[in-house]
């Protein structure tokens, strides 16, 4: 067993932090101590410190199974930055890179080695590997094993493989996203339940959490995004299309914004994302193609244009934003027809039937938290079966919904569905219920419906806002087997009866509630510090860019926001800021201790 001081030395020689944050040295004693962990840990929260550091303590090779090769890539980079010869091996670099990395690890030299599942579990990388006795196996984004989350990676399936080809390891597994049921199914597969689950909590009270119905889209998106013009933000759609089409509407007002889908080549997408991480200000619109493993800490804003695909997903997402602590925002606007999608999408999967009934049960819950009257951060975390009270960070809390009992106008609309057969969706429903005689209503003779015109008082927007939370609340479901007809359930049938009371929201034909842009910063800078950060910032850029490597590799925002704050005059005080370490100020002390005494003179 290693001892647990040497963890804080090598954060101290290595990374360059005084201390751990909270959690990390309990999964670093148990990973040190050879018990197998399954660490449940917010995003943002250091979790890939926990395998970093034992895994240069370690006297035998490290292997860190990742997803991404651009995650991949962005580790090894931030590692050798350090002076820690990490290597990964995959299909985007060259044969004879990969040989180089391969000698390296043979060789003893290079104690951490980033390998993909599929490139892991071959016979002949499982038997060189055998060869080295490694001391770890380290399984990153851990959810993707496992068949009960939401995105389970048939690829992933086989790492249980791990358990019994090299029993003398220890295993280790970290993700962001598990409930109960998730977490038991990746311990059993991984190391048969015998090992230790740990769980550092959902909640980022950092994140101002917000939801609207989505209205006019655009008018909504480019209010949210103006009032944080200059800040590094993350907008997700739902398609290629509609990102190019979000990306192109922000650029021409004036707001810089980089597309990121599926559909770019590989180099544009690494491009883009390499101008995101390195500029200031710059607005990343993105298909869920862009965001596991991205390492920006200062995203201060997530806005999604539809709605994502499960609590799981949401939550995920959400996360790439506030990785420093500082506030950020997170909104997201939908309406009925994100709903029609989803359900779309999830019946066209192509799966068995039992991961399409978890899929939609995923999005009855997500659906559930869009529509909560109470606090948005209980509900969220009450799904990770993490217990919460009232944030005072969300738009429920700061402007709390006006509930109304809406059975009467429940019953009009259920009234015009059965009357119409449960055959239309709800643009032809709204028709009907508006009294407004369209060529389809009058073909069909619904113009003579007794229910015809009822709900003539009200807009339309309340009518679709109503249907949707109809929808939602589980009392109409979208057939989408049959056009996307609007069908009603047991619950509809209760209310009718007069057996069930119907509450909603009260519609209003307010844009989103966001949070006030301008928030309190990492650290109270005074206006010539701020001007030292802006340079400082400048360049970090510069460095980035002749390195090709992210800005945060060199340094991050907090630890640039303390030279700020503190100016340190000599390399040794230089070395006393967080993010410091040896290796970092052998290489970059110097620069940045001369435009530190610019600033000063």
């Amino acid at each position: 067993m290693t001892s647990p001081a040497a963890a804080k030395d090598i954060l101290k020689s290595v990374f360059g932090f005084a201390d751990f944050r909270p959690g990390q040295q309990d999964i670093m004693d148990h990973l040190l101590g050879g018990e197998n962990v399954l660490a449940v840990m917010p995003t943002g929260s250091g979790k890939s410190l926990c395998y970093q550091v034992p895994g240069i303590i370690l006297d035998r090779l490290t292997v860190v199974i990742s997803p991404l090769v651009a995650l991949m890539d962005d580790q090894v980079s931030a590692l050798q930055s350090l002076g820690v010869a990490a290597e990964c091996i995959h299909s985007g670099k060259t044969r004879d890179a990969n040989v180089v990395a391969w000698r390296a690890v043979q060789s003893g030299t290079c104690p951490i080695l980033y390998l993909s599942p599929e490139r892991l579990m071959t016979e002949r990388m499982l038997s060189a590997i055998g060869n080295l006795n490694p001391a770890m196996f380290v399984v990153d984004e851990a959810h993707c094993i496992s068949k009960w989350g939401a995105n389970f990676r048939p690829e992933y399936e086989s790492l249980s493989a791990l358990k019994d080809r090299f029993p003398d390891a220890t295993l280790a597994a970290f993700t962001a996203t598990a409930d109960e049921a998730t977490r038991r199914d990746i311990a059993g597969k991984l190391f048969s339940g015998h090992g230790k689950t740990i769980v550092h909590g959902f909640d980022r009270p950092n994140l101002y959490l917000a939801v609207a119905p989505k209205t006019t889209w655009k008018k909504q998106l480019l209010t949210f995004v103006e009032s944080r013009r200059g800040q590094p933000g993350v907008v997700y759609c739902l398609s290629r299309r509609l990102t190019e089409e979000v990306s192109a509407f922000l650029n021409h007002n004036d707001i810089r914004a980089l597309p990121y889908h599926a559909g770019l080549g590989p180099e544009q997408r690494r491009e883009n994302q390499e101008i995101f991480m390195a500029e200031d200000g710059i607005v990343m619109v993105a298909t869920i193609a862009f965001g596991m493993g991205i390492d920006k800490p200062d995203i201060r804003y997530v806005f999604h244009t539809n709605l994502p695909s499960s609590m799981e997903a949401y939550y995920q997402e959400i996360g790439r934003a506030g990785r420093d602590g500082a506030p950020a925002d997170v909104s997201l606007i939908y309406g009925l027809d994100d709903i029609r999608m989803r359900r779309r999408f999830i019946d066209e999967d192509g799966a068995e039937q039992a991961h399409k009934f978890r899929e939609h049960k995923r999005l009855d819950a997500l659906l559930a938290y869009c529509e909560a009257t109470e606090c948005r951060r209980v509900t969220l975390l009450s799904y990770f079966d993490e217990a919460t009270q009232p944030c005072g960070n969300c738009d429920n809390c700061l402007y709390p919904p006006t509930v109304i009992d809406a059975t009467a106008a429940a019953k009009d609309v259920f009234n015009v569905a059965i009357a119409t057969g449960q055959a239309f969706g709800a643009a032809h429903l709204i028709d009907v219920l508006r009294g407004t005689k369209t060529a389809k209503v009058e073909e069909r003779n619904h113009d003579a419906l007794p229910h015809f015109g009822a709900g003539a008082h009200q807009s339309k927007p309340y009518w679709q806002g109503f249907i949707r939370q109809a929808v939602a609340g589980g009392f109409m479901y979208i057939d989408i087997e049959n056009y996307g007809r609007l069908r009603l359930t047991k619950r509809a049938e209760h209310v009718l009866a007069g057996a069930e009371r119907f509450s909603m929201r009260e519609e209003t034909e307010a844009d989103i509630k966001a949070a006030k842009p301008g928030k309190k910063p990492l650290r109270e800078l005074n206006a010539e510090d701020n001007d030292l950060f802006a340079e400082l910032k400048n360049l970090r850029r510069q460095l980035a860019k002749e390195r090709n490597v992210p800005a945060y590799v060199i340094f991050p925002d907090a630890t640039l926001s303390e030279m700020a704050a503190h100016r340190p005059s000599s390399l040794n005080a230089l070395a006393t800021i967080n993010g410091v370490g040896p290796k970092k100020l052998d290489q970059y002390g110097a620069v940045f201790l001369q435009v530190i005494s610019a600033a000063r003179a």
